[in-house]
């Protein structure tokens, strides 16, 4: 049986991923969290016909999601949607003025998922909380900021019954077995260990639908 996962994002989900579309599934998916789970599912159920594309890409907003969002997405029909999207609202509003605010960054983001349902009613939908730690890149005035966000996507998720990772929460317990810098590189972008941490994560939560 086929089955078809898409992962969509920014960086943190680009990971260095290729962005030839001509690319057949399963190829050039980057480094981070989306080839570590491509690569545990493609071996742990080789039965299953799996087709998994990486979307994500570097330095995206979510309004940047929703102008790619027939040709990255829909026009996969995925069986699964992986979202993470929020940091870059924030981050290119300092300095370059170019941020999405919080209520328009809800808009979107609801507008994706309306999209989403009416066009792929069975897709099953992974929303995946945005997260930051305070060093490297990361300003002080970005924290209350990124938790609205995260307000958000747990709200988001409950109105349209996705699946919710808190990848905040997974990451603030981490820091009790090392320190931030073992876990993200600039307070943004995860490390070899980070990316595990996501992936772990992920399929902890979506194995019901895996």
């Amino acid at each position: 049986m086929s089955k078809t996962i898409v992962f969509q994002g920014d960086s943190i989900t680009d990971a260095g991923r290729n962005y030839d579309l001509t690319l057949p599934p399963n190829e050039g998916l980057g480094s981070g969290y989306p080839f570590l789970l491509a690569a545990h599912l493609l071996c742990a159920k080789p039965a299953e016909d799996w087709k998994i594309y990486n979307r994500g890409i570097s330095g995206h907003r979510v309004v940047d999601l929703y102008a790619r969002w027939k040709r990255d997405m829909l026009n996969l029909k995925p069986d699964i949607l992986s979202i993470l999207i929020g940091v870059n609202d924030t981050w290119h509003e300092y300095p370059g003025g170019n941020g999405v605010e919080v209520p328009r960054y809800a808009q979107f983001y609801r507008m994706l998922l309306e999209w989403t349902k009416e066009s792929m009613p069975e897709t099953k939908i992974i929303l995946l909380e945005p997260f930051v730690l305070p060093f490297g890149a990361v300003q002080p005035n970005w924290i209350p900021e990124m938790d609205e966000r995260r307000a958000v996507v747990k709200e988001l998720s409950k109105e349209f019954k996705t699946i919710f990772v808190p990848l905040q929460t997974i990451l603030n317990d981490a820091l009790k077995k090392a320190p931030q810098e073992h876990w993200l590189r600039d307070g943004v972008h995860p490390s070899t260990a980070g990316h595990m941490l996501i992936a772990n994560a992920w399929l902890d939560a979506a194995r019901s639908i895996l």
